[in-house]
């Protein structure tokens, strides 16, 4: 087992916020995951959570603002909040109610830059 891997089983269930590098949650998740590597929920899992890592394996239950490069939702997963990420895969089965911003920087902010709109209501370049 790799030893940088924090596992919470299908028994646990923790409020809070948790750093590293990689996790999976096999039961209960209530707060923040900062992870510099994967978050896997696993199947039977209810995580409601603010979570930022690089990739994001969800076979369980989801709720929440997710930022990830890569998000692959597996058949049972049920997915609810937002996600911005800069990949994404949903396999057949998967239920998602969420807001989804894809092939952004999959970071904070990335599904609201937009360039400014012309100064003094003026018509951009093109306009008729």
């Amino acid at each position: 087992m790799d030893d940088k891997l924090t596992v919470i089983d299908g028994a646990g269930s923790v409020q809070g916020k948790l750093n590293g590098r990689d996790a999976r949650v096999l039961g209960r998740f209530d707060g923040e995951l900062e992870l510099a590597g994967k978050l896997q929920i696993g199947e039977g899992a209810d995580v409601k959570a603010k979570v930022q890592a690089d990739t994001a394996e969800i076979a369980g239950t989801y709720s929440g603002e997710l930022h990830a490069k890569t998000v692959v939702l597996l058949e049972k997963a049920k997915v609810s909040g937002s996600i911005v990420t800069e990949t994404l895969a949903v396999r057949e089965g998967a239920q998602v109610d969420a807001t989804i911003s894809c092939g952004g920087r999959g970071k904070p902010g990335a599904a609201a830059s937009r360039p400014p709109a012309p100064a003094g209501g003026a018509p951009g370049p093109g306009a008729v």
